[in-house]
């Protein structure tokens, strides 16, 4: 007896309508993924030639209109721009009195919650904050990072069931951030995703500076240890001269910083001070050897010479 296969989503009627707002990395890969749970992109807007691009790649046929025009045609809008530029677009679309009212309005920004909708609530939308926590490529791979990928999600009372299936369909785990913990919610992940691209990238460059071939095979492996021990110990996973309270070590760490790449001297320091903080609170670095470190790292005169 043969096993049905499950129907294609595309053989299925679409239940929502969706637009995109802003072609940058993430929009296109959301309402790609939502188009995979059976809804159906309809319309996408895009100024530059990538993001027009991007739209072309990961939404072929989906007409490239104006803002305005994305509203008109979509019962879900997703507001995919810039978090300093999202204010203004939701207080334009609604100056324009392009809002339709029982409208979904979804923005992806990880700064803000739905109070940064309130104009278009106003005039009658359904306000969602669904960020995706994810770094976007702006290729087919992102829709396939999606799986498992949580989301901050921010949404009324009344809209949450509908955020949580959004979500969920987009392959998603949805996790429930109050309004007023956005900004602190965000700061977490910048400074734990954005940063850590600043700091792999200067480890690439000293290391290629010291004569390395090829720095992306030697830190691979280290540096995927490192995340799965920290994320499974937090603070006891750490290692390293700081942590063992070596100020030697770190001392000629930053005076070949200086002489090397002294743009990295600054940040070196401030991770070496907030690291000894933490090996000191949890108990990985004595006492009696934290003060000769936390000397060496009291300069902080980070662009002079050698100590």
């Amino acid at each position: 007896m043969n096993t049905p296969h499950p129907p294609d989503p595309k053989d299925r009627p679409a239940r929502l309508t969706v637009g995109v707002v802003g072609a940058g990395r993430v929009g296109p890969a959301l309402a790609a993924s939502l188009a995979l749970a059976g809804h159906r992109p309809v319309a996408v807007s895009g100024v530059s030639e990538a993001s027009r691009r991007r739209a072309a790649a990961l939404l072929p046929e989906v007409p490239l209109v104006t803002p305005d025009e994305v509203l008109t045609h979509a019962d879900l809008v997703l507001l995919t721009v810039p978090d300093d530029a999202l204010p203004g677009l939701v207080e334009g679309l609604v100056d324009t009195k392009a809002v339709r009212p029982g409208q979904l309005l979804a923005h992806t920004s990880g700064r803000y919650g739905t109070s940064v909708l309130d104009p278009a609530l106003r005039a009658g939308a359904l306000p969602l904050a669904l960020h995706p926590v994810m770094t976007f490529t702006g290729t087919a791979v992102d829709v396939q990072r999606l799986a498992g990928c949580s989301f901050g999600v921010t949404a009324p009372e009344e809209l949450r069931l509908a955020a949580q299936a959004l979500v969920i369909e987009m392959g998603g785990e949805p996790e429930w951030i109050e309004e007023r913990a956005r900004p602190l919610y965000h700061a977490a992940l910048a400074l734990g995703s954005n940063h850590l691209v600043t700091l792999v990238a200067q480890s690439m460059d000293l290391l290629r500076e010291a004569g390395v071939a090829a720095p992306e095979r030697m830190l691979g492996p280290l540096l995927g240890a490192t995340l799965d021990n920290v994320l499974r110990s937090g603070d006891s996973a750490l290692t390293g001269p700081v942590s063992r309270g070596d100020a030697g070590t770190v001392a000629a760490h930053i005076g070949e910083l200086r002489r090397h790449a002294p743009q990295t001297v600054a940040g070196y320091v401030a991770m070496a001070r907030a690291t000894a903080d933490r090996a000191l609170a949890h108990g990985l670095l004595k006492a009696e050897l934290a003060e000769d470190l936390l000397d060496v790292l009291a300069d902080d005169d980070t662009t002079g010479g050698a100590r």
